[in-house]
């Protein structure tokens, strides 16, 4: 919620340093994204729809949080989406649909994306296996190769932690 009051507030700031500088919004330069003639719904909307597909180059960020001119070209598109009428559904489909489930960051539960769902899960199930093995092999050697001390043993052990000098 805070990233996008800050990224509202920072559209703000540009359009209004623009606005008075007699500069139109679209003379303003640089990766960011540029002030949009939407209002504030619109503009959450927008944000919240970026916030929900990956940055393809990033692959870490949203397209909301992404200065990548890939990102940037796509919020564009969300923007067009929105000014065309379509819904929240329609524009995340019609992204899914062009660049593949790898856009959502929270893909569907399908055949395609088992991997991503399972692929965790199976990697620390057979850790654990592993783990489990390891801790049993180590008693099991450690066992065997224990034995008990002898008699002479012993006490030369005894006079040791008494003190004593042992032959």
């Amino acid at each position: 919620m805070k990233k996008i009051l800050a990224i509202f507030a920072m559209t703000a700031a540009i359009g209004a340093a623009a606005a008075a500088a007699d500069l139109p919004s679209a003379q303003i330069s640089g990766k960011e994204a540029q002030a949009t003639e939407l209002d504030p719904g619109e503009h959450r909307r927008v944000q919240g729809i970026a916030s929900q597909l990956r940055c393809l180059v990033c692959q870490n960020q949203s397209i909301a949080d992404s200065d990548a001119d890939l990102a940037v070209d796509l919020r564009k598109q969300v923007i067009e989406q929105i000014n065309a009428g379509r819904t929240d559904k329609e524009i995340i489909d019609y992204m899914v649909e062009r660049y593949g489930d790898f856009v959502l960051y929270n893909p569907p539960f399908k055949a395609s994306t088992i991997i991503l769902w399972l692929g965790p899960v199976v990697i620390f199930l057979g850790a654990a296996v592993a783990f489990y093995i390891n801790v049993r092999r180590r008693k099991s050697t450690v066992a065997a190769s224990e034995r008990t001390l002898t008699p002479d043993e012993k006490r030369r052990a005894e006079e040791l932690l008494k003190g004593g000098k042992a032959n």
